[in-house]
């Protein structure tokens, strides 16, 4: 399959499908943290094949872009964005995924809409922790992938270096499909080590082929050998390794089938490298032979709504209809766009689908259970959409005006709903309360954070009633101003961030009794009502208990559930601090009452009354709640963790080694010291560590703090 004329080790691509089906699509995630130059190649694919003008410039050291013509980087760091383009035949969805972690809901979007994986490393910055996770994510599912080493024309470019960590990192299976040739700190070519010629582009970008020169000559030998035993080690014809070591020369073509076949499977992780203007051809020759066509990825688990899985259902236009949408923005102006991978059938303008429920309704997210007409479909590239008459089975595609799906959901026929099983999404962890700054903006509030929902799987919204705050749980900082900025810029509501307070209780010290007097004449119709109240504190979760030892009806016993409304009213309000309170017995064991003057009211008030004159005469303490948090990080990060957790007054359970270099830290840590720990831990960690929390249970608080809080809620 290598075409001299093409040039490049894997040749070009023979065959050329229509457009309209699978095997003519290839869907593509790129992966790498910031600043690793996934826009910047993204740019130089689009340029390669005439998509767009020019691709960027080098001016000291640094990449910049001309590619504003469409706006294609704008919010790309932080958002999913589609690029379309097409190489021999083939239509390629080039999905640039944000760089940072507080956006990996986007990034695991990408993965899911995509059937193959390009991680984009910096030749001067080499890889990051999140990288290396997302790595281990798709080794675990196989998803094919490649490695494409970028940013060698800059001054500090080690690629010997970089590609070296490659192989430490990702493991087997990784080695270089070519070799970079620089001179001066110019990519002047590259060499084929599976062909053995030099690819050189310094005549003004055009590739011309010729033999490499004899300085070359060891270094090819060298990667080659590992190349070739790589690609052999994985093919199906066992002889051919003994044939290799014996010294017989193995056929390029059966080399580069292997080749291909391996990569397709997920067994083999190229190594490609790009400069300016160097590198586009080679990798849109590997994408389009060695990744996968949509329908050879496996299809995500499909059941009817009711839960019952659905099989046969493959990746084929005339298929039954089940696409879903990967990622959802709001324009004010130009309202909801959703971007749609289609997995099976083929979707049309106007076509009525059925939107069914993603299973987040606990983040804000209603499980939709609806049918929808699809408007406009349109293929983006930055902030242009052209129009398509259909997106068919394997594509990925923008439909206009489904004002009711959100991201995660699945669009199927109307005669017979479907659901995909949602992907794995991170959970938020880090709290921020807001408020709107004006009255004008709090109007607005509403609408605009539903929007902000409806995009952004990865935020969750809480209104805490015990609190009384606005809660966004988002990913991390990035995340929180990204969302602060799109509601300003985008809804145009403005809000304030404010000091989160998170839900302590009160409870008592000690036994104690209290006699609460609710005696009043006005004139006319009085109040007079008089209870004595004996309350003692119960262990931990004990909750509340009202025992009645009314005698001789001293209280009547109409009078007696009014005593314990007015008790449990002024629980709710708090003794001391204005916090809840739990954890008592209360007894009433004796009482006054008035034929006239008595009545439900002035009972109910009798019993705040005891109450908080109970709280006077024995200390109350108040509660905080604990949290059980399970932290998993990297071995070497395993001792500045359980420090850290020690220094918020945790307690450290234990610690459980989980494979592949990482330990599950178990500790009980209070609420009040991990509100920020999702921003704490990722420093920490050099952004790898993850971490659960779930309510445990309230201890008091230590007094020093008690002290503290009480003076500020009063």
């Amino acid at each position: 399959m290598a075409d001299k004329n093409a040039g490049g080790a894997m040749g070009a691509a023979g065959r050329a499908p229509a457009a309209d089906k699978a095997d003519a699509i290839r869907n593509v995630v790129l992966v790498g943290h910031s600043g690793a130059g996934k826009t910047t190649l993204v740019e130089q694919l689009l340029a390669a094949t005439g998509t767009i003008q020019r691709a960027g410039r080098v001016e000291d050291g640094n990449t910049v872009s001309d590619f504003d013509e469409v706006e294609v980087r704008q919010q790309r760091s932080v958002n999913l964005t589609p690029a379309p383009l097409t190489f021999n035949g083939i239509k390629i969805n080039l999905l640039d995924t944000p760089g940072y972690a507080d956006f990996v809901g986007d990034l695991r979007a990408g993965l899911r809409a995509a059937d193959a994986a390009l991680f984009v490393v910096s030749a001067t910055d080499g890889i990051d922790g999140l990288t290396q996770m997302l790595w281990e994510e798709c080794a675990q599912v196989r998803m094919p992938r490649a490695v494409v080493i970028t940013k060698l024309d800059h001054q500090r470019a080690d690629f010997d270096g970089v590609l070296a960590t490659c192989q430490e990192v990702f493991g087997d299976g990784v080695a270089p499909l070519y070799l970079p040739v620089i001179t001066n700190g110019n990519v002047n070519g590259l060499i084929g080590l599976l062909t053995q010629k030099f690819y050189n582009y310094a005549g003004g970008g055009t590739r011309t082929e010729k033999e490499p020169g004899a300085e070359y000559e060891a270094r090819i030998e060298e990667h080659r050998g590992v190349l070739i035993e790589g690609i052999i080690q994985e093919s199906e014809d066992e002889s051919l390794m003994e044939r290799y070591l014996e010294g017989e020369p193995i056929d390029i073509k059966v080399l580069v089938q292997d080749l291909e076949k391996a990569v397709c499977e997920g067994d083999f992780h190229p190594v490609l490298c790009t400069g300016l203007g160097v590198g586009a051809i080679e990798l849109l020759e590997l994408v389009t032979q060695g990744f996968p066509a949509p329908h050879e990825h496996p299809m995500p688990e499909i059941t009817t709504l009711d839960g019952k899985p659905v099989a046969n259902i493959a990746c084929d236009p005339d298929g039954p209809l089940v696409a879903e949408v990967v990622k959802t923005t709001s324009d004010p102006y130009v309202g909801r766009i959703s971007l749609v991978r289609v997995f099976s059938g083929t979707l049309r303008p106007d076509m009525t689908v059925h939107v069914s429920g993603h299973g987040l309704a606990e983040r804000g997210h209603e499980d939709h259970d609806v049918d929808e007409r699809v408007g406009a479909l349109s293929c983006p590239l930055g902030k242009q959409q052209r129009q398509i008459a259909k997106g068919v089975a394997g594509d990925i595609v923008a439909v206009a005006k489904l004002s009711r799906a959100e991201t995660g959901d699945t669009l199927s026929e109307v005669e017979r709903p479907l659901l995909m099983t949602a992907w794995d999404m991170p959970e938020p962890l880090l709290p921020v309360a807001i408020r709107a700054k004006s009255k004008a903006d709090e109007d607005k509030l509403g609408q605009a954070l539903g929007r902000l929902v409806a995009e952004d799987p990865t935020l969750r919204l809480e209104n805490n009633a015990e609190t009384r705050q606005l809660v966004l749980w988002c990913m991390g900082e990035a995340h929180t101003d990204v969302l602060l900025d799109r509601l300003a810029k985008r809804h145009g509501v403005e809000v304030e961030r404010i000091g989160l307070r998170v839900p302590l209780r009160e409870t008592f010290g000690g036994r104690t009794q209290a006699m609460g007097r609710n005696v009043k004449q006005t004139g006319g119709h009085g109040q007079y009502a008089i209870c004595h109240l004996e309350v003692e504190p119960l262990p931990s979760g004990g909750g509340f208990e009202f025992v009645d030892k009314i005698v001789g009806g001293v209280v009547p016993r109409q009078f007696i559930p009014s005593v314990e409304k007015g008790v449990r009213a002024q629980m709710d309000r708090g003794v001391r601090a204005g916090y809840p309170v739990v954890d008592v017995r209360v007894t009433l064991y004796d009482g006054k009452a008035h034929s006239v003057d008595s009545s439900d009211m002035a009972f109910q008030i009798a019993g705040q009354l005891a109450l908080k004159e109970a709280a006077s005469k024995v200390p109350t303490l108040l509660l905080e709640p604990v949290d059980e948090l399970s932290v998993l990080v990297s071995d070497e990060h395993v001792g500045a963790v359980m420090s850290d957790l020690s220094s918020r007054r945790g307690r450290v359970l234990g610690t459980e080694p989980v494979g592949r270099g990482r330990t599950l830290v178990k500790a009980e840590v209070p609420q009040l010291e991990v509100t920020r720990y999702a921003i704490d831990l990722r420093s920490m960690s050099h952004g790898t560590g993850t971490f659960q929390r779930a309510f445990l249970r309230y201890e008091p608080l230590p007094p020093h703090l008690a002290d503290k809080l009480a003076a500020e809620s009063g």
